[in-house]
């Protein structure tokens, strides 16, 4: 009776989980395919001052075609079934027609104040990938195959699009992330070296402490890029520091605003991409342009904790950063455009000394994931910013040094770390929820694109004194005292090692260093005040214990109410028009200056073990194998239960008579 009892119930569970638990926002359809389009602000390198304006919000439109097109593709779907022509006669032609009409009025923006760009028209027409096509070839083309963007496509292999277990489909409003996304970090090889520090090294580190985003400031706006238009990111950023920083904050507001620094005096702003759960939440976004309509849906997750660091340079002194300098490091659009500016960074505590470029990672118990951003440590000494944001700045060589008339400056080494749990990739998310980057929609939510932005807004005075301690070799800051292991507890399982592609150069911008340990084998964090910069690992011991000085993540963001008003298509976007910028981050075409375009080589990492098994690289996350819902799908589990709780019953009965 009881055996019989158990299997009507745990039907009838089944069952009733089986439709009822399911939310809209995890099953959403998979996309038709995912939209490669040639990025314009790349080949933008020289746009006059008196051009800029007008040029970043054709920019920005551009980007918001793209979207539109990307929810015309979806809202089509049953369509293009029916018709194998629809896509290019419904979509991709007429969105060829608006990026050209938009490119020919950037051409003329530039040609009013200066020379007349070329060779922009033969970037109007896009190339739709079929997301179900498994050969890398492409499916519903459009016009014109895409050329020359994918400049780093050897190097990628399955990053590409049209790769078979790189299928848009799953995880975030069924646009991705898939299993092949994630790797065990046990099986990573450590991979991060540093350049030997040289007499004259700058080796002080200054820490600024500017909390975690936990008053929950978000906007998928991106006033570097796309000044004057609201979604100018398609994705939301946690915002950090400056309190004022929207699309439409200009110098003078953000010197006024308030900050969330501990020192007052710095205004900066940080911020990047949003981590979300797939966990069905509906956020303040799930309904608006730059987050679920465009992909990036579930639960919005607070930092555990952020560190900000400016270090040295391990061949020279470091000289002051100017007033209002823009620096962008990564690239948004890396899974689209190569990885020639790539930085992502993700790792885990206890294991920094392994950096992962192209997937996140899966941590064991008792470890934080952790983002880390290395930026550009080498100024042109003239420009606080540039037309495609890349090419005042710089990274530094493989020893150190920066190119002819750049200077060295403080090099911003950010670390942020999540209280995640490793997610159940045998199940599509199911039992554990993955995680992903907000993207821009035909980004896929790829661990490749991730990216930081930071806009210098210290004071005169407190830069003075962050530069006077990095020369000097101190240990300064509000954030000096916040420790090494800001992560959460040590990880309860002893990592191994698998081999693995070490990536070369200063570029790399993994954060943590191998640290000596008891059984030598064992990675541990390096200290949030390390100087990365310096090749100095026994002058800094290990943080013993977990600080407190950040504050936790709370459990709810608070809501804000994002832009909502769609850009006209064809007409120029106005200030208040929803439209987006061209990438975070975009390949530069001047190679020589400093290594702006140098590629952070990429970490090439075994699979997950038997959790990303054959079958699950491109499952999507709302479904799964083997789970209990799919034993209620049949009716033979109740049928038996019910014979043996019959035959109980009856048995019970006949055994009670002869007692009596």
């Amino acid at each position: 009776m009881l055996g019989g009892g158990g299997l009507v119930a745990a039907n009838v569970y089944a069952s009733a989980t089986e439709d009822g638990g399911a939310d809209p926002a995890r099953t959403l359809s998979t996309p038709a395919g995912t939209i490669d389009c040639p990025d314009v602000g790349s080949e933008l390198t020289n746009v006059p001052d008196g051009a800029r304006e007008d040029v970043a919000k054709e920019l920005a439109l551009l980007d918001q075609q793209i979207a539109e097109a990307y929810q015309r593709l979806q809202e089509s779907a049953q369509a293009i079934q029916q018709d194998a022509g629809f896509a290019d006669s419904a979509i991709m032609n007429p969105l060829k027609d608006k990026r050209a009409a938009t490119i020919e009025r950037i051409a003329v923006a530039v040609d009013r104040v200066g020379d007349r760009p070329e060779g922009l028209d033969s970037l109007a027409a896009c190339t739709l990938r079929a997301a179900d096509n498994g050969t890398g070839e492409d499916g519903n083309a459009g016009d014109q195959e895409q050329g020359g963007d994918n400049q780093d496509g050897a190097d990628q292999g399955n990053q590409q699009p049209g790769n078979g277990d790189q299928q848009g489909n799953g995880g975030q409003a069924g646009n991705g992330p898939v299993a092949a996304d994630y790797v065990d970090i046990k099986s990573v090889q450590p991979n991060v070296s540093d350049p030997v520090a040289q007499k004259g090294a700058s080796r002080g580190t200054f820490a600024t402490s500017c909390g975690v985003n936990e008053n929950g400031l978000f906007n998928s706006d991106n006033v570097i890029v796309a000044p004057g238009v609201s979604n100018g990111a398609h994705h939301f950023h946690d915002y950090i520091g400056n309190q004022s920083n929207d699309a439409f904050a200009s110098d003078e507001d953000l010197a006024n605003a308030e900050t969330s620094c501990v020192d007052q005096g710095d205004k900066s702003t940080y911020y990047w991409p949003v981590i979300r759960l797939q966990n069905g939440t509906q956020e303040q976004d799930a309904n608006s342009p730059g987050g679920g309509i465009e992909g990036n849906a579930g639960e919005i997750v607070t930092p555990k904790a952020v560190t900000l660091d400016f270090v040295g340079n391990p061949r020279s002194k470091v000289a002051e950063m100017p007033r209002l300098l823009r620096i962008i490091t990564g690239d948004a659009k890396a899974f689209v455009n190569g990885t020639a500016n790539a930085n992502a960074s993700w790792s885990c505590t206890g294991f920094e000394d392994r950096q992962l470029k192209d997937k996140y990672p899966l941590c064991p118990q008792g470890s934080d994931v952790v983002r880390t951003f290395k930026f550009q440590s080498c100024w042109d000494g003239q420009n606080i910013d540039s037309a495609n944001h890349r090419t005042h700045v710089a990274f530094a060589a493989a020893d150190g040094s920066c190119a002819n008339g750049f200077k060295a400056i403080p090099q911003l080494v950010q670390r942020i770390v999540y209280d995640v749990d490793a997610p159940s990739l045998q199940d599509g998310g199911k039992t554990t929820p993955l995680f992903a980057v907000d993207s821009f929609p035909e980004q896929l939510h790829k661990p490749v694109t991730d990216h930081g932005d930071f806009i210098n807004v210290f004071s005169e005075d407190l830069m003075g004194e962050m530069v006077d301690c990095i020369n000097e070799g101190r240990k300064c800051g509000a954030g000096a005292g916040d420790g090494g292991e800001p992560g959460g507890e040590e990880p309860t399982e002893e990592p191994t090692q698998a081999p693995t592609t070490p990536p070369g150069g200063n570029d790399d911008p993994g954060n943590g260093k191998p640290e000596p340990g008891d059984d030598g084998d064992k990675p541990t964090d390096a200290p949030a005040t390390e100087d990365p910069a310096t090749d100095e690992p026994a002058t800094q011991e290990p943080a013993t214990e977990k600080p407190a000085t950040e504050k936790p993540a709370t459990d709810e963001p608070a809501t804000q109410d994002p832009a909502t008003g769609p850009a006209e298509e064809d007409g120029k976007p106005t200030l208040s028009s929803t439209v987006a910028p061209k990438a975070d981050g975009t390949p530069t075409a001047n190679d020589a200056q400093g290594g702006s375009g140098s590629t952070p080589a990429q970490t090439q990492s075994a699979a997950a073990g038997d959790d990303s098994g054959s079958g699950s690289g491109t499952e999507p996350q709302a479904v799964g194998n083997g789970d209990l819902a799919e034993t209620g799908t049949s009716l033979w589990p109740a049928a038996a239960g019910a014979v043996l709780l019959m035959g109980g019953f009856l048995l019970l009965m006949r055994t009670r008579r002869r007692a009596e």
